[in-house]
């Protein structure tokens, strides 16, 4: 005989197509079609998934994926049934895209319906993005769910309510009508290993929303992350 409260670990009832089954696992019911999800992350299933390799999205986006580093790859998820998705228990947030963009770091995306549309794009033109080694991130457009990952709790951001800075580090993605520009703060003591560790810096303004998260868990310009490569500064999206 088990003695023990099991009842507090239930499977949650929801039916949404995307559902917190708690803050670090999603629950996902295929009933509502396919999706992509990060490689790897499924933790559970139950009926009648597939697990297949969602490739590189064609010729020019597998090629914006090589150039750029991005390296994480998904999975294209299809049949029936519930399937559980996790990274590393990170918090998981939710959101419904109804005709809109977000831009997202791609190291922080965990799955999105297959009807949304997903680009790689650089951010941060200019010099100062020079400096900072080339950012890049994925826009996800369309209609859909859409499920990423935070490490911790993350606070959003009111762009349009006063001047918006944040470690470059930190951004997990931002929404439609907010306009991004590196803001560098190079002096000699920087090169010679005084600075404050703090001189590449994303700046904010325009309409909408920035999320961050409580963590620079991504290194600009880092090597290869659990995920893959280390994909232009904002973690990697999309392995060929």
């Amino acid at each position: 005989m088990i003695h023990g409260n099991f009842t507090q670990f239930s499977e949650t009832t929801a039916t949404d197509p995307f559902t917190h089954q708690n803050k670090k696992l999603l629950k996902v019911n295929l009933a509502y079609g396919p999706i992509k999800a990060q490689l790897g992350s499924m933790v559970a299933y139950q009926g009648d998934a597939r697990f297949e390799h969602a490739g590189s999205g064609g010729m020019k986006k597998m090629l914006k994926s090589k150039l750029t580093g991005e390296g994480t790859p998904l999975m294209d998820v299809v049949g029936n049934g519930e399937v559980f998705l996790a990274d590393l228990a990170k918090d998981i947030e939710i959101m419904y895209l109804e005709s809109d963009m977000i831009s997202v770091n791609g190291g922080n995306i965990l799955a999105f319906s297959a009807s949304i549309d997903w680009d790689i794009q650089r951010i941060g033109g200019g010099s100062a993005g020079m400096m900072a080694g080339g950012l890049f991130n994925v826009s996800l457009r369309g209609t859909g769910y859409v499920a990423v990952t935070t490490d911790g709790p993350p606070v959003v951001l009111d762009v349009a309510s006063a001047p918006t800075f944040a470690d470059a580090q930190a951004v997990v993605l931002w929404t439609a009508g907010v306009q991004m520009n590196i803001k560098t703060d190079v002096s000699m003591k920087t090169f010679i290993g005084k600075g404050s560790g703090e001189s590449i810096q994303m700046a904010f303004g325009g309409q909408g929303w920035v999320m961050v998260q409580p963590s620079e868990g991504f290194s600009l310009n880092a090597g290869a992350t659990a995920g893959g490569g280390g994909g232009g500064g904002l973690g990697g999206f999309l392995g060929g």
